[in-house]
């Protein structure tokens, strides 16, 4: 068993659907307050309503970029991942462009990805890539895995929860397989019970990412 209040500081509490609204994000800052959640993960317009929120709290905020689908150019990223910190966001969770990836354009995906890291990195903020690993072959989650950690990315992260299949406890254990201890796995897609976040967390991953943290965790 892990005790609950534990369970918490994996979660990033999160509200993505494109219907949020005001009093509904600041009902998540609110939980995020109460269970002492690690992060709200919200959309990028709503950064600033988050720190607003939190200031004081000691909960990080997550946004996201190039999300859901990761095929927006280098440059929009890039923008989006500097508007996102200036509104006050502390960790970017940022789409690979899976197109790419298929194509075998991994020197550009590495570039890509490697300018991002630095543009956090350069920040102080944190760079989850997502590689939406539902829909990959266990060889593409390695080639992925490589090119993260060949950029020095922070995270890595199963999946946006908008494929046909979220996180799964076998691509984690291949994740954490081929990546270096220095960088964490964040699993979200799908997870919504104390059990499976237990399960998740027993295979290696550092965050969750879920709109269930409340259930989770009551």
């Amino acid at each position: 068993m892990i005790d609950k209040n534990i369970l918490a500081r994996y979660i990033d509490h999160t509200l993505l659907k494109q219907t949020s609204t005001l009093s509904q994000i600041r009902q998540l800052c609110d939980e995020a307050l109460k269970y002492r959640f690690a992060a709200v993960c919200v959309p990028p317009s709503y950064v600033e309503v988050a720190k607003d929120k939190l200031e004081t709290g000691g909960i990080k905020i997550a946004t996201v970029v190039g999300f859901p689908f990761g095929y927006s150019h280098t440059e929009a990223k890039a923008t989006e991942i500097e508007l996102a910190i200036g509104n006050g966001a502390d960790e970017l969770d940022v789409v690979m462009n899976i197109g790419d990836l298929l194509n075998g354009n991994t020197d550009f995906l590495f570039n890509e990805i490697n300018y991002c890291t630095q543009l956090c990195h350069e920040r102080d903020a944190i760079i989850k890539v997502i590689v939406e690993s539902g829909i990959l072959t266990n060889e593409q989650i390695i080639t992925a895995c490589q090119i993260c950690t060949d950029a020095g990315v922070d995270f890595v992260k199963t999946s946006t929860g908008y494929a046909e299949k979220g996180a799964t406890i076998e691509a984690v254990q291949l994740m954490r397989k081929y990546l270096p201890k220095s960088i964490a796995i964040k699993a979200s897609g799908g997870i919504k019970t104390y059990e499976q976040a237990k399960a998740f967390i027993d295979a290696g991953v550092s965050r969750i990412g879920t709109s269930s943290g409340v259930e989770i965790c009551s």
